[in-house]
């Protein structure tokens, strides 16, 4: 075998690795927090103005009958038809997904 051969392969081999690890990284990954509320604050707004918002910056277990995942919690408040609405979700902390949003 010729070093030139060889070493062509160990190259490869290294660069395979780095970017499978990378994409492996990647997938346990949350998404951020300002990120959601930015998305659930797009959604609202879409019927309206909004008055305020917040997230919690730390994910909390949450469980959805036999799915168990972390979850980012927070709430969202409007003015919709002269009257003041609040709204709480939990979202996905791995994908940004809106799992339950409730008018309180």
């Amino acid at each position: 075998m010729k070093l030139s051969d060889f070493l062509a392969g160990v190259f490869t081999g290294i660069i395979a690795g780095i970017t499978i690890s990378e994409a492996v990284r990647r997938m346990d990954r949350n998404v951020s927090a300002e990120s959601v509320l930015n998305s659930v604050k797009a959604a609202f707004k879409e019927e309206g103005p909004i008055d305020g918002s917040w997230i919690s910056m730390k994910t909390e277990p949450h469980e959805l009958g036999l799915i168990r995942t972390e979850v980012y919690k927070g709430g969202i408040s409007r003015i919709r038809n002269g009257e003041a609405e609040s709204f709480e979700f939990a979202a996905d902390a791995k994908t940004g997904s809106i799992l339950e949003l409730s008018k309180i």
